[in-house]
C-alpha cells in the first residue's frame, strides 16, 4: 500500500514571486500555488506566468505541487489549465466544482493540455449545490484523474449566509458529507482554512475538530500553521505502535483464515487490519518525505 501524506496544504500566492520561493524551504507537505482567489484580475496573466515559470524550474523537493486555476466561466480558467500542462506540476486544484460533468470536463482539458494520466485533479467543494450533488460528483473520480476533494468554507459561509462560530456547528453537515463522500471513491479529503493567523490554539483545535471528522489534512494560508497542522494530522507513535502489532498479529500462521483476532487483549476484525496497513503507510511516507 503506498500513501503520499497531504496533511499541510498551504497556500502560495501566485503574484508573489518571494512567496513562490519561499515555498520551496517550507515543510509543508502540499503547495497549492494560487492564481484565483489571491489574485487581482488585472495580475492574473503576469501570476500564471510567473507559477508556470516558477514550477518549470522546479527546486520544490518532493513537496507536492499543485495551481490552483481559475474556474471556467472566468476568463482564465482554460488557459491557466493549459499553461499549468506545459509547466508539468503534480496536478491542478479547480475552484466551485458543482457537478459530475464539470469533473469530467476539468479532466479531459488536462489531457488536452499534456497531464500526464497520474496527475491529480483536486476540486473545491464550496457551494450549496456541490453538497447537494457530492454522490454525482464523487461518481466522476471513476475514469478521471479526480483525487481530492477540499472544502472551501468561506465561500459556503458567503453563500449560505452561516456563520463559522460555536465551533463551525452551522457546517458540520456540509463537512461530515464531504468526507463520507469522498470515502465513497476513495479520494483525499482536505479541510478548509483557519481564518485567524494569530490564533494558534483556535487553530490547532480546529486541526483536531478536523481530524476527528475525518480530514487527511488542511489548507493553510500562512506558514506559520504547518508544524501544528503536520503533527495533528500524522499518525501517532501509539496508533503505529498499534497498527504495526495487528498487521503482525494477522500475518502469524495460527490466524490464516481469521476474520476477528485478539490482539494485546482487543478483538480485532479484518477491517481493523486494512486501517492497519492506510496508517502505516502514512508514517513511512512521512517519515520517507522528511529524511
Amino acid at each position: 500500500m503506498t500513501a503520499r501524506p497531504r496533511r499541510s496544504c498551504l497556500y502560495m500566492p501566485g503574484a508573489n514571486a518571494k512567496a513562490l520561493e519561499k515555498a520551496k524551504t517550507l515543510a509543508a507537505d502540499v503547495l497549492l500555488l494560487d492564481l484565483e482567489d489571491s489574485v487581482a484580475p488585472e495580475a492574473k496573466v503576469g501570476a500564471r506566468e510567473q507559477v508556470a515559470a516558477a514550477v518549470k524550474g522546479g527546486g520544490y523537493g518532493k513537496r507536492e505541487v499543485i495551481i490552483r486555476v481559475n474556474g471556467f466561466a472566468t476568463p482564465w480558467g482554460r488557459e491557466d489549465i493549459a499553461a499549468a500542462g506545459a509547466a508539468y506540476p503534480d496536478g491542478i486544484l479547480a475552484p466551485k466544482v458543482e457537478t459530475g460533468a464539470q469533473v469530467q470536463e476539468l479532466d479531459l482539458a488536462m489531457t488536452d493540455a499534456g497531464f500526464a494520466d497520474e496527475a491529480s485533479l483536486w476540486i473545491m467543494i464550496e457551494t450549496p449545490r456541490a453538497i447537494f450533488n457530492l454522490p454525482e460528483i464523487v461518481a466522476a473520480a471513476h475514469g478521471t484523474r479526480l483525487q481530492v476533494l477540499v472544502m472551501g468554507l468561506n465561500d459556503l459561509a458567503k453563500e449560505t449566509r452561516m456563520r463559522a462560530g460555536s465551533g463551525r456547528a452551522a457546517f458540520h453537515a456540509a463537512m461530515s458529507q464531504t468526507v463520507t463522500a469522498g470515502r465513497m471513491a476513495a479520494l483525499t479529503v482536505i479541510d478548509g482554512v483557519y481564518n485567524d493567523i494569530a490564533d494558534s490554539a483556535g487553530f490547532e483545535a480546529e486541526c483536531q475538530q478536523g481530524l476527528e471528522f475525518g480530514f487527511d489534512g488542511k489548507t493553510l494560508i500562512h506558514p506559520s500553521q504547518i508544524e501544528a497542522c503536520n503533527t495533528i494530522f500524522a499518525p501517532t507513535e501509539e496508533e503505529v505502535s498499534r497498527a504495526r502489532a495487528v498487521i503482525v498479529a494477522f500475518a502469524l500462521p495460527e490466524n490464516a483464515g481469521k476474520g476477528v483476532i485478539k490482539v494485546d487483549g482487543r478483538m480485532t476484525e479484518l477491517l481493523h487490519l486494512d486501517e492497519a496497513k492506510r496508517v502505516v503507510a502514512v508514517a513511512e511516507a512521512i517519515a520517507g518525505g522528511e529524511a
